[in-house]
């Protein structure tokens, strides 16, 4: 199959950018003053906040940064969940010339003060008491720091200030000084650092990545330059803005003009969805794997005529996605059928996500293929892309066009993004997008890129069309005690596709003689299986741990070994009584597993495989 590009890229967007965020963002509000900017929830409601009250409120704090003391190319750390002051306070620093560190809400004490004073951030933004207290717990260690700023709180008067005491003291310097803040933006260049934002890290201590404002316009510019977005769409984002994939997807509204609903909260997406209507949403896997498990197992216990026609449905909207991701086009009596199975199954599903996506961007992590090909089936395109916290976020992503759009790859790189693969199959990039280095870490920079290109750490196939497939991170591929290599995250991911009631699998067998692992089971998800096997009632850890629920894992580890190698099959695994969190080191903020993490904490456990 002959090579595939994309057709007549605006190259000119990219050659042509501004030097900075600041100026990227002062454009955007000249251009479309009184269009929608950003929605964020106020109780029921979702007021918005037009381009030019945007910049309102983010010159009056910029003004409140330069009136405390904060220089060029200063930090200011951001420790927040997603919301609409994120935005604000961000564009805020990015107006003032500064630097913005982010700090996920869930980072403990000792991470933050660690990333306050390894960053040199000058002022701290909190979202409320409790971000503050992990603060001041190391207020002794953080002289560099000249204010906390609170958004949820008043401040106590000395060290404290709330953010909108930060406003007032904006306002007032821009009555005094007009020009202030235009002033700092004039003087950014496309070298001038943006942000530095601290690998979350599946191991070890986090890395703060350095991403000059040249690597953001170069982020916009480029998915403007492919034309997959337009000033029509709506972005719905909850991702965590602190995490490379959600600052960037912050980005392309200031180029291509689209207006943002802001909302963090997770136990929110699918409510929020039905109101705010979006055209498109960028999430982790996890989202698409709970959806799709909440559904077809919801279905499965109806039972009846109703399992029968949502399979029915299903077949037919498989064989439509498939044809058109071959270009064609159902005809006659498949359309006749297709426009039936549409009417009674695949809309309803389609509304439960507001009823107007064009496509969801997925990220972070490896998607199950399969998922992907139910999602399509039901009329909703997933594009998977790939990037990491070092290029930026977004630097190979599929398009959502028939025949660009290839499942089980990440696609194509954007233009001005170049890959190879080493001689071990690990993926290398070059680009725009790329980190300048790691702050205060000259042996990892160094480690990192090599005559300007970035090692990613993944393993890599690219096909005869240009599409990138990742196939497993380089430090995670395991060889058994018979010299087979395994690759943990391929069966984690088939095994996600294969068990609607799955939540993780974590896969082991380094040295060991078998391929064993750890099973963990989503609380939504098993709760109704439960309620239809005697259950209803039992805590979580009564269900997942009986007899019942053994069983039924055990059906279908059965049938995620047929899919694989003999020496890659699941011999022994071990049903957790709770799932992995956040909150207790499991996983990284964006959701990831933290693979050596979770088989350190349950030693034991797999251990007993290999010795009972």
């Amino acid at each position: 199959m002959a090579r595939l590009v994309d057709e007549n890229p605006d190259l000119a967007l990219i050659d042509q950018r501004v030097p900075s965020v600041g100026h990227l963002f002062r454009d955007r509000v000249a251009a479309t003053p009184d269009a929608d900017a950003f929605l964020y929830p106020d109780g029921e409601s979702w007021p918005a906040i037009s381009w030019s009250g945007t910049r309102d409120r983010a010159y009056a704090l910029a003004a409140g940064l330069i009136e405390l003391g904060v220089q060029p190319e200063e930090r200011v750390a951001l420790a927040c969940s997603t919301r609409i002051e994120w935005v604000l306070v961000d564009l805020a620093v990015m107006c003032a010339g500064a630097a913005t560190t982010t700090i996920y809400p869930t980072t403990l004490s000792g991470d933050v003060a660690f990333i306050i004073t390894d960053s040199g951030s000058r002022v701290v933004v909190a979202e409320d008491d409790e971000q503050v207290a992990k603060v001041l717990e190391h207020r002794s260690e953080l002289g560099d720091v000249l204010k906390i700023v609170v958004i949820d709180g008043e401040g106590d008067g000395g060290d404290v200030i709330s953010l909108a005491a930060l406003e007032e003291l904006g306002r007032a310097r821009l009555e005094a000084e007009p020009g202030v803040v235009d002033a700092r933006i004039d003087t950014l260049t496309a070298d001038h650092l943006a942000t530095i934002i601290y690998t979350s890290g599946t191991t070890g201590r986090p890395k703060g990545v350095r991403l000059p404002h040249s690597a953001w316009t170069y982020e916009g510019a480029a998915v403007d330059a492919v034309r997959i977005l337009s000033q029509d769409d709506l972005q719905y984002l909850w991702l965590p803005l602190a995490h490379v994939f959600g600052k960037m997807l912050l980005v392309l509204p200031l180029q291509i003009g689209f207006p943002t609903a802001v909302d963090g909260r997770v136990d929110k997406i699918v409510a929020n969805l039905a109101v705010v209507r979006p055209t498109f949403m960028g999430a982790a896997p996890r989202i698409f794997e709970k959806a799709y498990g909440r559904i077809t197992t919801t279905v499965a216990d109806e039972g009846g005529v109703k399992a029968k026609l949502f399979g029915w449905a299903a077949g037919v909207g498989t064989e439509v996605a498939q044809m058109r991701a071959s270009g064609g086009e159902p005809k006659g009596l498949l359309k006749l059928k297709h426009g039936l199975a549409d009417k009674l199954v695949l809309s309803k599903i389609r509304e439960r996500f507001g009823g107007r996506i064009r496509f969801f961007i997925s990220g972070s992590a490896a998607l199950n293929h399969d998922i992907a090909r139910w999602f399509d089936a039901m009329g909703l395109t997933i594009i998977e892309g790939y990037g990491l916290t070092e290029s930026s976020a977004a630097s190979i992503v599929n398009r959502p066009h028939p025949g660009a759009n290839r499942i089980g790859t990440v696609g194509w790189p954007l233009p001005g993004t170049e890959v190879r693969l080493a001689e071990d199959g690990e993926l290398l990039m070059r680009g725009p997008g790329v980190m300048t280095g790691y702050h205060q870490n000259d042996e990892a920079t160094a480690e990192a890129l090599q005559d300007g290109w970035l090692a990613t750490g993944d393993i890599a196939e690219i096909d005869d069309s240009g599409h990138v497939r990742i196939t497993d991170r380089k430090k995670d591929l395991f060889k058994t005690s018979g010299g087979k290599y395994v690759a943990p995250s391929r069966i984690e991911s088939l095994f996600k596709g294969t068990c609607p009631y799955a939540s993780q699998l974590i896969v082991e067998g380094d040295g060991r003689n078998f391929v064993s692992a750890l099973i963990t089971l989503d609380p939504d998800a098993i709760t109704g299986w439960a309620a239809k096997n005697g259950m209803a009632g039992d805590s979580y850890a009564q269900i997942v741990t009986s007899q019942a629920a053994r069983d039924m894992v055990q059906g279908y580890v059965d049938q995620l070994n047929q899919q694989l190698a003999r020496h890659e099959q699941v011999k022994h695994f071990h049903v957790l009584d709770h799932d992995l969190s956040i909150e207790e080191g499991d996983l990284t903020p964006s959701m990831k597993l933290k693979r050596r993490a979770v088989t350190q904490k349950y030693r034991a456990e797999l251990d007993r495989f290999y010795t009972d």
